[in-house]
């Protein structure tokens, strides 16, 4: 087994992960991933609103919200297989790898997020601030997970 960290650098081999149960990774990376539904759900919304479908940054956030979220539903499978009892490397390096990526993502759809809520009418700034707050639980909960990770020996700190 690879431990990994930040960077894609491996580590030791550790097989303490195999003794634990991946339900509370699985529950945290679906905690996120209800988060990023929101994030996505209220954000395209702005698409549909006179008012705000020409918005600065919503653009340019969803080119990051798009594959963080393809990476957080990719992070589930593979949790969910997991816990369903699969013991291949290849599942936990591709979970890694996908956390790894959204919260790479994650960073831009912020800068987004932030361009959009400097640049919205008074009306749409509090929308927008509640989609901030359900990007901040979809980070929130993504850390949680990779928390979780390097507690179980399968992720470097």
């Amino acid at each position: 087994m690879k431990v990994f960290k930040k960077g894609d650098d491996f580590l030791y081999p550790y097989d303490y992960y195999r003794v634990n149960n991946w339900s509370h990774v699985l529950n945290l990376l679906q905690q996120s991933l209800y988060a990023e539904e929101m994030v996505c759900a209220m954000s395209s919304e702005l698409f549909h609103i006179p008012e705000t479908e020409d918005l600065e940054g919503n653009i340019a956030m969803h080119s990051h919200l798009v594959p963080a979220s393809y990476h957080r539903v990719t992070a589930v499978g593979s949790a969910r297989r997991l816990k369903n009892g699969e013991e291949r490397q290849t599942v936990i390096e591709t979970m890694v790898a996908c956390i790894i990526n959204a919260e790479t993502q994650d960073i831009k759809v912020r800068e987004g997020l932030d361009t959009m809520v400097e640049n919205a009418s008074p009306e749409y700034k509090s929308l927008i601030n509640v989609i901030i707050t359900w990007q901040e639980q979809t980070e929130l909960n993504l850390n949680q997970a990779k928390e979780a990770l390097q507690s179980m020996g399968v992720l470097a700190e």
